[in-house]
């Protein structure tokens, strides 16, 4: 058998791989005041939501939207959480939209592991945004997400825009 394959690299995502599962959850760790919003990748927070790009992303500017309360079950969140939430999701498609010309969206949650939930028991809502040949044969055939920018870079590129278009990113108040 001919083994002249070009042998493709990934080596950021052998740290997603050989994780072991988290005493915490994400989604409380990295909402808590103690971390800096640009180390633990949040974009932006409300009185009951906040915004996050996702660490392993699908995308460029992968986000997610995720209640402070920490529930498995989108029943037990209050009618104003959800609402925040798709107004996050409105604005956050605006500033994908003008910072990043995207060509469509995936608005979405997974439920449950084989559902595609990484994490599985804190409900958040997924922001992936698509542009033409985005699922090509990178992943496919070579098994490679390329990202075309850096999480940091795309964290500072998101913020400012968001800032620019809709003010402050903090509206806890």
């Amino acid at each position: 058998m001919d083994d002249s394959r070009e042998t493709l690299w990934a080596p950021w995502r052998i740290e997603y791989v050989l994780q072991e599962e988290p005493d915490e959850c994400i989604f409380c760790t990295k909402s808590s005041s103690e971390i800096n919003d640009r180390e633990a990748l949040v974009l932006s927070r409300g009185k009951h939501s906040f915004v996050i790009m996702n660490l392993y992303p699908y995308n460029n500017a992968h986000l997610m939207v995720s209640p402070y309360q920490h529930t498995a079950d989108i029943s037990d969140i209050a009618d104003e959480t959800h609402l925040e939430m798709v107004h996050f999701i409105e604005e956050w498609i605006e500033v994908l939209t003008a910072s990043m010309n995207p060509e469509g969206f995936n608005i979405g949650a997974n439920f449950g592991k084989v559902a595609g939930a990484g994490v599985e028991d804190h409900y958040h809502m997924h922001i992936v945004p698509r542009w033409s040949g985005d699922t090509n044969f990178m992943p496919v055939l070579g098994h490679t997400k390329v990202l075309v920018e850096g999480l940091e870079e795309t964290w500072e590129r998101l913020t400012e825009k968001y800032t620019e278009m809709f003010g402050a990113k903090d509206k806890t108040d």
